[in-house]
């Protein structure tokens, strides 16, 4: 009987949670499954509203006869690619009117005009025009006759409710998109600001975590790039980067490093000779990852310094003891212990980072060779509206971060299986 009454119980609980659950859910994959299902299709913009028959009445005089007037409708297909069809127009007009000259596609009957089209194809066009007139002789208020809009329905289908795909959006990302210089230059901009901001995040735990006077302000101060409004700090980044009026220049120039300036975040390439050989070093690509790492490496220090704190000082107090060195501290106890903390951060920031838009459009614009694949989502899905390319390239975002993904899991859970 308990057994019974548990699984009552059970089912019951699993009941009132089903719709929360699935209202979870919902929300988490609709948006995935509609991104999915615009990749496949070759539409813009302007191409996902539903096509409608629009027509415009307009009210023309007829000198030669002041009683009769012109009524003109301009219709038209409002969609440049899908058809519409079983077209219909009625319009009520004012008492004692009738209409000379009727179109064979229309009647009118009980001061309604009723019009049947049939279909309207994509860019349709016409005017439709009527002469009418008073049956009493009098003159016709032009206000009355306006003051009637006229009404259209049809049928037209949904581009994006259609179950016609296609595999071009991908084909173009591929092959006519520079996909495999966006992909480098994203892969180059990922990694080494994920690998920048944990080295510089692990040197400041390491520098906070000893005592010293101050040590609290030092923190605040440490979290500053992390806190403050990125609009901001990017901002602040151009204006001191600018190579007319910018400090750095001004600096660089007057201790004589330079001869004149540099754009650092407007020149591509910055080519130097190290050891007889000549180099081209990405210049404002370098930028915005040094930008990156700025920002972004009190995330790690934060993560490393929790888990610097909880190392026990025995481990320290014995290698003491045993005459280790700072390096030999750091390497034997220190780096075993905040290597699954630094695992887990370079995971995060790889997958942020490759979805990298914000920072990057704001200091460069995607311009001087650091076009990334989200700087492109954003040209191809709103600067040029075709958001069935730049839900393509989302896509492809999605499917490297995956494969990327199950890539690290599997080297950590082998490292770990090692360990």
């Amino acid at each position: 009987m308990a057994d019974k009454l548990s699984k009552i119980e059970k089912r019951t609980a699993y009941a009132l949670i089903l719709p929360a659950i699935l209202l979870v859910f919902s929300i988490i994959l609709f948006p995935i499954f509609a991104n999915i299902w615009i990749s496949f299709k070759e539409v813009e913009l302007k191409d996902i509203r539903i096509p409608e028959p629009r027509a415009k009445k307009i009210i023309k005089s007829i000198p030669e006869d002041p009683t009769k007037l012109k009524i003109v409708y301009k219709l038209r297909n409002s969609s440049l690619l899908e058809n519409i069809t079983d077209v219909k127009l009625k319009d009520k007009l004012p008492a004692n009117i009738e209409i000379l000259n009727i179109d064979p596609r229309c009647n009118f009957k009980s001061r309604t005009l009723s019009c049947s089209f049939g279909e309207w194809k994509a860019k349709y066009r016409e005017n439709l025009e009527f002469i009418i007139y008073n049956v009493n002789g009098n003159l016709i208020d032009k206000k009355s006759l306006k003051s009637k809009k006229p009404k259209l329905s049809g049928n037209a289908n949904n581009i994006l409710l259609t179950t016609n795909f296609t595999l071009n959006n991908f084909k173009k990302v591929f092959f006519k998109n520079d996909f495999k210089d966006l992909l480098l230059t994203t892969f180059y901009f990922t990694f080494f600001g994920t690998l920048g901001a944990i080295i510089f995040g692990v040197l400041a735990a390491q520098l906070v975590n000893q005592k010293f006077s101050g040590r609290t302000f030092m923190r605040s101060i440490l979290l500053f790039p992390y806190v403050g409004p990125v609009v901001a700090l990017a901002y602040t980044w151009t204006l001191l980067l600018d190579p007319n009026s910018g400090t750095l220049n001004a600096l660089l120039i007057k201790f004589q490093i330079l001869d004149q300036p540099i754009n650092l975040l407007g020149q591509k390439y910055l080519t130097f000779q190290f050891l007889g050989i000549d180099l081209k070093l990405r210049l404002a690509l370098t930028t915005v990852i040094f930008f990156e790492i700025w920002r972004y490496f009190p995330l790690a220090f934060l993560f490393v310094l929790a888990r610097l704190q909880a190392i026990p000082k025995d481990l320290y107090e014995a290698a003491d003891v045993d005459g280790a060195g700072p390096l030999n501290k750091f390497f034997n106890i220190t780096l075993p212990q905040i290597t699954a903390i630094i695992s887990i951060l370079f995971m995060i920031r790889f997958i942020w980072n490759f979805n990298k838009f914000e920072d990057i459009f704001l200091l460069t614009g995607g311009a001087s060779g650091t076009r990334t694949l989200p700087i492109n989502v954003y040209e191809q899905g709103f600067a040029i509206s075709n958001i069935g390319m730049g839900s393509a390239v989302s896509m492809v975002i999605v499917l490297i971060l995956i494969i990327f993904m199950i890539s690290y899991f599997k080297l950590i859970g082998k490292k770990a299986n090692e360990l």
